[in-house]
């Protein structure tokens, strides 16, 4: 691969004006295919599980009920102090709003707080229903803005009388933010101060922007024909944006120290895009694979997530082994570090420690450090035990919340303090208690015995005795059908465990029901279907780790044909997710910081957090993981000495993998400020994971490791050595292949 991506390089360096053109075209291409095929900006935000026991009564439920089958939305009524919605006057407001609201796009029916006796025992508050016939991913961009402008336009002229709209159509997407321009902002800030350099540092931003753009406009384009979560397309631009500027910060950077040392700006692109440039592939591919990895879970929404992840780091591979040397071919040698400045001395000073390579077995844990990271590297192997019960117990301290973790899906109690969804949430808790925002429904199959009613009715009777039950509605009969549907509104929250325990309970006396009523029951609807989405990402969250870290240990034996270093590497990307499991458990259960963060109310996690913090994770300390440990094993392929090895991939690469923690930090801190609880709990999730996988796990813990184990660290038994293939991700190769051309003196290139 190496050769490949050198002789790809130095043809994108040479051509670059057709590559630039090429790549023009590909944006200008997928912008064409968004505006001629998306789906206007419309995303679908629904959880569901094919296959599954409410889904399947949803979908019965499309010919059986259709005015029931559609997502629903909830007017709250609120009467000023002193007066009731059933006074005269404020129930003529009501009725006026309901009319109101049955009137906007893809309203099915409204029923009005009166018919359904949804008014509170103090008569201050009432709930109006309404009913689509559409699934939530079924409304038109523009039918909820309608609902509430109807709503508002028949309250908003008569005093009194308040209004608020929520229910399971608002769901609880994520909203508009700046987060992408504030991430490229302090992205340039990091990579000036890293680079020295004006011209330098924009050019990563440059390539991720054109890869950004192309990857996200190509998600766009699909809307119209496939279902992608809004969710997917901000994981797809903070993934996609932070590691554009990553793989592009590896690529220059090595270009930059080749060219300090003399090399031809042509030869150095292409040496950099095969070396370093392989590191990328390899990195990137692992990412791909992991996220493309999340399809095997089997919920829509989280294999969309997944795949449009996939699909922007794919494409950030792609500019970077093409569009990056081309833009490198455009430069020339104006990358060339200037004599005398902070980058050449850095340079410099690098390559001095480096010629002072010692023989085999010499300790090299004294001398002056080239770099921070180096000297870092060197007080950690001086006192590699003290270094790893440090990260034990900072590690310890931070898991230790996840034990407590609870998972579930978002509904509107999390939603923005100042939403309309969210007042109606907490105004509906309040009065008629937190079951009445997710009530369940059961679909009976009464048969064709001709006493339907009295089936239903003994049905309802049975279930409004459960304990955990606040009310029952009475039954919807479909004569022709043989069919009931029933309304069972919970005493507990949509997301709470009693909730999921009466579901359960529900479903697993089904076979005695059926024997006491006649009936055979199936229980579905909004809650009920976030209740089987959370249980199976429960249940692939075990087999999915476990997969991941296999892949982990494989492809790093492959890499680096070393036992104790995929070992290494596996366990610290255990610690590391646990550690941020635990920190998300902290702040957004528990309530610790919420307020640093926007949170103004605590609740569960996210149920496919974990599994989708495994996938992120696992490919982004793969990144750091190969960029870090592979100078670390070309130094001791050359010098045989184990500690001088880990002291040279500090110099070399402590500085870059640092520069590239903090940008990718930096994209996805950026991203807490947006309004969903959901996305800034990725946001704060994979931040955290890729602070403590860079600083804690690959800055201290493996240099710890690799000072103790020494030259077993290196070890390969010959038998394996035979048969795993020798992949040379760092191009050592390649590098003695194209050793001539360092001495040759950089020329400017028009």
């Amino acid at each position: 691969m190496p050769t490949l991506l050198h002789r790809l390089g130095r043809s994108a360096f040479r051509h670059r004006r057709s590559v630039l053109a090429l790549w023009l075209a590909i944006v200008a291409a997928v912008v064409a295919c968004t505006v001629a095929f998306g789906g206007s900006g419309k995303f679908d935000n629904t959880f569901s599980i094919p296959g599954s026991e409410s889904q399947q009564a949803l979908d019965r439920m499309k010919t059986d009920f259709p005015a029931s089958s559609g997502t629903s939305a909830q007017i709250v009524f609120t009467a000023p102090t002193g007066q009731k919605v059933t006074d005269p006057a404020d129930a003529a407001v009501v009725r006026a709003a309901v009319n109101a609201a049955s009137t906007a796009p893809q309203v099915a029916r409204v029923v009005s707080p009166f018919d359904s006796h949804t008014v509170s025992p103090d008569g201050t508050t009432a709930v109006a229903q309404v009913q689509y016939e559409v699934p939530s991913s079924g409304l038109a961009s523009g039918s909820l803005d309608a609902l509430k402008s109807a709503v508002s336009a028949a309250t908003t002229d008569q005093p009194g009388v308040t209004a608020q709209i929520g229910g399971s159509a608002f769901g609880n997407a994520p909203g508009k933010s700046n987060s992408d321009v504030l991430g490229i902002g302090i992205a340039l800030l990091i990579l000036v101060i890293t680079f020295g350099s004006l011209l330098s540092a924009g050019i990563p931003l440059v390539t991720a922007v054109f890869g950004v753009a192309t990857a996200i406009f190509g998600l766009l384009s699909l809307t119209g024909v496939v279902a992608i979560s809004s969710t997917a397309q901000s994981l797809a631009l903070m993934i996609g944006l932070a590691v554009g500027i990553d793989y592009a910060l590896f690529i220059v950077t090595r270009h930059r120290s080749q060219l300090a040392r003399g090399m031809d700006p042509e030869d150095s692109a292409a040496l950099a895009v095969g070396t370093a440039g392989s590191a990328v592939v390899f990195a990137g591919l692992t990412v791909v694979i992991a996220m493309a990895g999340l399809t095997v879970v089997g919920i829509p929404f989280l294999t969309a997530m997944g795949l449009a992840a996939a699909g922007a780091v794919l494409t950030a591979v792609l500019v970077a082994t093409t569009l990056l040397p081309a833009i490198l071919g455009f430069a020339g040698a104006r990358l060339t570090p200037r004599p005398g400045s902070r980058a050449a001395r850095r340079e410099a000073a690098a390559e001095g420690s480096s010629a002072d390579t010692g023989g085999p077995g010499r300790v090299h844990g004294a001398g002056r450090a080239a770099n921070a990271a180096e000297a870092w590297f060197r007080q950690v192997t001086r006192r590699p035990l003290l270094a790893l019960a440090a990260v034990a117990v900072a590690i310890g301290a931070l898991a230790w919340p996840a034990h407590s973790m609870t998972l579930a899906l978002p509904d509107n109690g999390t939603a923005p303090s100042g939403s309309s969804q969210r007042a109606a949430y907490d105004e509906i808790s309040k009065e008629f208690g937190p079951g009445f925002n997710g009530p369940l429904l059961v679909l009976a199959d009464t048969g064709d015995s001709g006493n339907a009613q009295q089936s239903a009715g003994e049905l309802a009777s049975t279930l409004r005795a459960l304990p955990d039950v606040a009310a029952v509605g009475k039954p919807v009969l479909n004569p022709a059908t043989h069919t009931a549907l029933l309304q069972v509104v919970p005493r507990t929250g949509p997301s709470d465990a009693a909730t999921k325990t009466l579901v359960t309970t529900i479903r697993d006396d089904r076979a005695a029901l059926q024997r006491q009523t006649g009936a055979s029951i199936q229980v579905t609807g909004n809650t009920a279907v976030q209740i089987d989405v959370a249980a199976k990402l429960n249940s692939a969250l075990l087999p999915f780790a476990a997969v991941v870290v296999g892949l982990s240990l494989l492809l790093l034996l492959l890499v680096f044909r070393s036992v104790v270093v995929p070992l290494k590497a596996a366990a610290g990307f255990v610690l590391s997710v646990a550690a941020t499991l635990g920190a998300v458990v902290s702040v957004f259960q528990l309530g610790h910081l919420g307020s640093l963060f926007g949170i103004d109310t605590t609740g569960p996690i996210s149920s496919f957090l974990p599994i989708l913090l495994l996938a992120v994770l696992f490919g982004l300390a793969m990144d750091y993981e190969v960029f870090l440990v592979s100078r670390m094993r070309e130094s001791y392929t050359a010098t045989g000495d184990p500690l001088h090895a880990v002291h040279a991939g500090a110099r070399h690469s402590g500085r870059v993998v640092t520069a590239a923690a903090l940008i990718m930090i930096s994209v996805f801190a950026a991203f807490l400020g947006t309004d969903s609880v959901m996305l800034k709990q990725i946001a704060f999730a994979l931040a955290t994971g890729v602070a403590l996988d860079a600083f804690v796990i690959r800055m201290t813990f493996v240099p710890a490791v690799l000072a103790l184990t020494r030259r077993a660290a290196w070890w390969l038994p010959k038998w394996l050595a035979r048969l795993l293939p020798d992949l040379d991700i760092e191009g050592e190769r390649l590098q003695h292949a194209t050793s001539s051309p360092e001495s040759r003196v950089a020329q400017p290139i028009d």
